[in-house]
């Protein structure tokens, strides 16, 4: 049993740094845990709230890819005070120490920005993904890693059998222990005593830092890149003390009887994207985003609430500063600064920030991001074809408006002042 303290020390390594290459093009200019989600949040903030409402406070954000809208909303909505020094949440580009070379890899990732660790010299390392949409009280999982007096722990999600060709499978004892992982098996090995449901990761892992820097340090001699693909198998091989923490256990303060227990999502697909968003919608939420005793942290928008002028607005989010105006608009969300002229129409749509729907235009199933100005009489949604030929169509029908130009928008749009740059 390894000696440890009364309170554990954990820094954790936020992986940000993903192309998001399957949700263009909302990812064309930026990455994807930048891409906004919901009335008023983007999609890092999820697991950064996790992070710290589990007084997990030391956060590292590892940035690659077009990151520079996910910084600047860092900076405005994720500053701790200084006069906490442990606690933060800093983001960190690829180091390039040894080469010129950015993340091959969350390994390659988490190896290039080792030399933090000697710097705060925590217990415990979490290295976390930044895209995906939940709940869940990270000290559950700590206190699970020390039970067991694990080496790494691995987050893992039960799915049912017929889906694991979707998911890394990790193969486990009873107690947790892991024997043996599957990357997308057509059928993967089921849980202890449940043949219908399999433990799939989440890609959310807990080390203790000494195993860690041990295992980056032969990963870069033997050029490995991803824990997934080659840290964690090796590991595994050599004996070390691997367990898969059970999600379907966490237990988050708050949450109502009608939510879905254990609810996360990964939203790396336009339509997985915009079904999530129908999950936060209805009178008992699958998710529901309001929880006081778990509250989701975005930034700190300082402008007006929404308003509404003589319009149907039926099961609806709408954001700051928006403006509904003689519409209709059903089963939608409509970010902040956005402004739906008279006799427009939208159902199931997803309108993002500082857009303008024009006067009777009619949207359905459609996601218009950042930027844009629908023009007057426009229909999107409603013929396949002429929508193809200017947009993305989903496989699940849902059609997506790329984000346009700022500089139109605020030359030609209300309020758009308040929405320069990303």
């Amino acid at each position: 049993m390894r000696e440890r303290r009364d309170t554990e020390r954990v820094v954790a390594f936020v992986m940000a740094g993903g192309a998001g290459t399957r949700l263009q093009p909302l990812t064309a200019q930026r990455c994807k845990p930048s891409v906004p989600f919901g009335g008023r949040y983007r999609m890092v903030d999820f697991v950064l709230s996790n992070l710290i409402n589990s007084e997990v406070r030391a956060i590292y954000l590892l940035v690659q890819y077009k990151a520079q809208s996910l910084i600047e909303h860092v900076r405005k909505a994720w500053t701790i005070s200084p006069l906490l020094p442990d606690q933060f949440v800093t983001v960190v580009p690829p180091q390039m120490e040894t080469g010129h070379e950015y993340f091959r890899g969350t390994a390659d990732a988490v190896q290039q920005s080792a030399n933090l660790l000697k710097i705060h010299r925590p217990d415990l390392v979490a290295v976390f993904g930044a895209d995906h949409i939940y709940r869940m009280d990270v000290r559950q999982m700590i206190r699970f890693h020390r039970e067991w007096d694990a080496d790494v722990t691995v987050a893992a999600r039960p799915v049912p059998i017929e889906q694991t060709a979707s998911f890394g499978i990790i193969e486990a004892d009873a107690d947790g222990r892991i024997r043996g992982f599957e990357e997308k098996p057509s059928l993967g090995t089921p849980m202890p005593g449940n043949a219908a449901w399999a433990y799939a990761s989440m890609g959310n892992y807990l080390f203790d830092t000494e195993v860690l820097l041990a295992a980056l340090e032969e990963a870069r001699r033997r050029g490995e890149t991803d824990f997934g693909h080659h840290v964690l198998p090796r590991l595994l091989v050599e004996g070390a003390g691997l367990y898969a923490y059970d999600f379907a256990t966490n237990r988050v303060p708050g949450i109502k009887s009608y939510e879905e227990v254990g609810y996360w999502r990964d939203v790396g697909t336009l339509d997985a994207y915009f079904e999530a968003h129908q999950d936060v919608l209805g009178h008992e939420p699958v998710f529901d985003a309001f929880n006081p005793q778990w509250p989701i942290f975005s930034s700190h928008y300082q402008g007006p609430v929404s308003r509404v002028f003589a319009s149907a607005v039926d099961n609806s989010l709408l954001g700051a500063a928006s403006v509904v105006n003689n519409a209709s608009v059903r089963n939608s969300i409509i970010r902040r600064e956005a402004v739906i002229e008279p006799g427009a129409e939208l159902d199931e749509c997803i309108i993002m920030d500082y857009v303008r729907v024009g006067r009777g235009a009619r949207l359905r199933r459609t996601i218009v991001d950042r930027h844009n100005h629908i023009a007057e009489g426009a229909e999107i949604g409603f013929d396949p074809a002429a929508d193809g030929a200017r947009y993305e169509v989903t496989p699940g029908g849902v059609v997506v408006v790329p984000k346009g130009s700022s500089a139109y928008f605020a030359r030609n749009s209300r309020g758009a002042g308040m929405g320069y740059g990303e």
